[in-house]
């Protein structure tokens, strides 16, 4: 491994406590990374930072370092209840991280108290754990954090708890904003007091994140730290030693590719990227399946305490294994020693670098790979420009195998199975008309025959993407589907039951006259009002198409009644213009003149 280094810790310009250096030396870090020993002074005089650096660069010690030694330089000692620093990340893996590295410092301090609020968990539980031991340190994810503020009616006044605030961190600040957070950041920044220290780190420099320094940092220092060599020349954003390469293949080779990936690479230790969790359940049983003689672990955002487990029991293997996961894990110092990345579907162009980068960290080396449709490819060329990050062609492996058939007889022997492929679809489906890249990644180009064929389906789901389309290349499976068993025996039971069920109720429903239940007030104004609108486009097309020596004539009758009415010309003279051409017959009526003297 090659380290890229600034010195040692003695060499810094602020003298270090010992028992912090001690630690550091316990971790196994002698020498500082470029943006710690360029952030950590600065926090350290007062001075509000914000901090670029590549994913993997050491940013989680480059502010907690400095939260310590302030904490420790501090006039009056912090109370059981008062929060000193507060830590914001986006994901609670993240969290769990910082939480662990901060733990190891903090155990040589006994007189500071920590405390990781973070979702998934019971928060009755984290407001009495408060209670019990305090926090000084607070390592939370902005959702819970929002919440635990407005827990005054349990006893928890976090509002005047976070008075005695010296330090705030964003960590991740790009992805906070990505994910959504931005309301929730808000909130809380009402909450904290304005003479504090405020420290903004993230990967990328985005508009967003640059509002979000202007409004929570008082004169920043803005610091940026360079790959040295060809990156420092091109301003790369991920990490020099990850080496990024991309594969393009057809839908439905997409998966044969990857398990022949995999299974030449057992010894080694992946993260598996899909987008959606339905896409996760399914690839993950898949793989599970396939790929055997190493450990594979699914991971998505829809799991609650049994993420957490997961995630844990990954980070805990030394070499092989595979861990199957959705966007949630995007953010995280997950894969220290890793050695592979793999998108299977193109992640959006702003989560790409924290995506990669979750191999590759603190002067480790790693790979991440990226499979591309033939239509997606000048993506490639879009991440290189937008987020300055080059990717290398990696060529179609060869002898792959044909894996579907199998993959297609596991969802016939296993309606579990058929159901998961059928969702993670749908989802598929869904999230690709939703890239943020969409002058790129176009649905209606989208071969959905193909891609069906890759996801080894029975038949075509109904979704209104599909609606009114024709699939020629896409042969359905001769099999009637609502047959197929689910192999757990009591899950089949209750399946059988509710199908008897519905026999028995369009039984008793034959003859009935169908009941059509009203729909709500304004879904059936919304309803009149489209009807309405369609109708006036409907008569605004037939009006046009009134031919124009129509359009002359018609607009001269128009003009002439005007006249009559107003008295300018006689009725003689008014039917004598109506009738010079000749083409048209107009009666009274269509004047709106009467019949008769009668009828006057």
């Amino acid at each position: 491994m090659e380290h890229v280094t600034e010195g040692s810790w003695e060499s810094l310009p602020v003298r270090l406590h010992p028992r912090v250096l001690g630690a550091l030396r316990e971790l196994g870090f002698p020498y500082m990374t470029p943006v710690q020993s360029a952030t950590i002074p600065l926090f350290m005089k007062n001075k509000d930072v914000a901090a670029e650096a590549v994913t993997g660069s050491g940013k989680t010690l480059a502010f907690v370092i400095p939260i310590l030694e302030i904490l420790l330089r501090r006039e009056e000692k912090l109370k059981k209840y008062q929060v000193g620093a507060l830590i914001i990340t986006p994901t609670r893996e993240l969290a769990i991280q910082i939480d662990e590295v901060l733990a190891h410092f903090t155990k040589h301090f006994p007189q500071f108290s920590q405390i990781l609020w973070i979702g998934g968990r019971n928060p009755g539980e984290d407001v009495a754990k408060f209670k019990e031991q305090g926090g000084n340190i607070i390592v939370a994810t902005p959702g819970r954090l929002e919440d635990m503020f407005r827990r005054k009616a349990e006893g928890l006044a976090l509002a005047s708890c976070v008075r005695s605030l010296d330090v705030l961190v964003l960590d991740e600040a790009d992805r906070l904003l990505d994910m959504g957070f931005e309301a929730s950041i808000n909130t809380i920044l009402e909450f904290l007091p304005k003479q504090r220290r405020t420290g903004l780190f993230s990967a990328t420099q985005t508009q967003e994140v640059e509002s979000l320094v202007r409004a929570g940092l008082r004169n920043p220092v803005r610091i940026s730290v360079k790959e040295k060599g060809v990156a420092a020349s091109s301003t790369q954003k991920t990490p020099s030693r990850l080496e990024n390469y991309y594969m393009v293949c057809k839908a439905d080779e997409k998966f044969n590719q990857l398990v022949h990936f995999l299974r030449n690479h057992k010894q080694e230790k992946h993260l598996v990227f899909f987008s959606t969790c339905a896409c996760v359940e399914y690839y993950g049983k898949a793989l599970e399946a396939l790929v055997k003689g190493v450990q594979i672990m699914c991971i998505h955002g829809k799991m609650k305490h049994k993420r957490d487990k997961i995630f844990m029991g990954f980070r805990r293997l030394q070499s092989a294994g595979i861990c199957i996961c959705d966007p949630t894990m995007e953010s995280g110092p997950l894969l220290a020693h890793s050695h592979m990345v793999i998108a299977i579907p193109s992640p959006i162009h702003s989560a790409f670098v924290h995506r990669c980068g979750r191999t590759a960290r603190i002067g480790h080396g790693g790979s991440a790979l990226v499979f591309l449709l033939p239509m997606e490819e000048s993506y490639v060329s879009f991440l290189e420009i937008n987020q300055k990050c080059p990717l290398q062609e990696m060529k179609l492996q060869k002898n792959t195998g044909d894996l579907l058939p199998k993959l297609k007889s596991m969802a016939l022997s296993d309606r579990a199975m058929f159901e998961k492929g059928m969702k993670a679809f749908v989802s598929y489906v869904q999230a690709y008309a939703k890239h943020e890249c969409n002058l790129i990644f176009r649905i209606k180009d989208l071969d959905f025959a193909s891609l069906a064929r890759g996801f080894a389906l029975l038949r075509m789901p109904k979704m209104p993407e599909l609606r009114g389309r024709q699939f020629p290349d896409f042969v359905p499976a001769d099999v009637n589907t609502d047959t197929i068993p689910f192999k757990d025996k009591v899950r089949e039971k209750q399946r059988q039951k509710l199908l008897e069920q519905q026999r028995k109720e369009k039984r008793e429903n034959e003859g009935r006259k169908k009941f059509i239940k009203n729909k709500a007030w304004s879904k059936q104004k919304a309803k009149k009002e489209k009807k309405k609108q369609m109708n006036e486009k409907r008569k605004r097309e037939e009006g046009s198409d009134i031919e124009d020596e129509d359009m002359e004539e018609l607009l001269n009758d128009t003009r002439l009644l005007k006249k009559f009415k107003k008295g300018k010309i006689t009725e003689e003279e008014f039917e004598k213009g109506l009738f010079s051409s000749g083409k048209r017959t107009v009666s009274r009526a269509d004047t709106g003149m009467p019949d008769s003297e009668e009828d006057c």
